[in-house]
């Protein structure tokens, strides 16, 4: 019964009970993981995503680091394993419990209008081949997201988030939703990457909200 009740919590509930349950300081990544490891890899790549989904100022190689552990996952994901692992020096990496704990509170109001539209639907998720073509997607968006262009994260970084959610929630909707927005992205990256950012916002016209904050950055 207690396990399926730790299950059927959702991923902004059970994120708020790691912070409270944890009142040190610091809280190590190999803390977090083994707290939030009967989830899977689900839950752990959302974690890994939400730092590059809040719009904030970031310091250089900010979005390259909070990458890493996307890719690990990732690479993971293709390979078929049933357990996330990390590397030693990943795992003793500490993050400040107050920081952790006011990411997750500007994260959730965006996790909870997420979860409220979940239902187990088109069942490819729950496949192995499901899984696989989900850890592809994640890593080209943790390629797109490594790559220190100024904002450039936030669309794929949504992309791994939509579809960790919709992989706990067994929704092959919401995965594929996550799908298009990580590539959008990811299209993104590569046409300023080629053309350079102004050239992009002619192509869009300049009209777009979010091509005057990239022009603005």
């Amino acid at each position: 019964m207690n396990d399926e009740k730790q299950h059927a919590r959702t991923t902004s509930a059970l994120l708020e009970k790691v912070v409270e349950e944890h009142q040190h300081d610091m809280i190590t990544v190999e803390q977090l993981k083994n707290a939030l490891h009967e989830r899977g890899f689900g839950v752990l790549m959302a974690i890994a995503s939400l730092p590059l989904c809040i719009p904030i100022p970031v310091p250089p190689g900010y979005t390259t680091f909070f990458s890493i552990p996307l890719f690990i996952f990732s690479i993971q994901m293709i390979m078929g394993m049933d357990t996330p692992w990390l590397p030693k020096w990943l795992e003793r990496r500490e993050i400040r419990r107050h920081g952790l704990a006011k990411m997750i509170e500007r994260a959730n109001p965006i996790l909870r209008k997420i979860e409220k539209l979940l239902k187990p639907r088109m069942h490819f998720a729950a496949t192995e081949t499901g899984e696989r073509i989900i850890g592809i997607v994640a890593f080209i968006c943790a390629v797109s997201i490594a790559v220190p262009l100024p904002l450039t994260n936030l669309p794929p970084g949504y992309g791994i988030l939509i579809m960790s959610l919709g992989l706990l929630g067994k929704d092959g909707i919401t995965i594929i939703v996550g799908i298009i927005v990580g590539f959008v992205g990811c299209a993104i990256t590569t046409l300023i990457l080629i053309y350079g950012g102004e050239a992009v916002m002619n192509m869009f016209a300049g009209n777009s909200p979010l091509i005057h904050l990239l022009h603005y950055a």
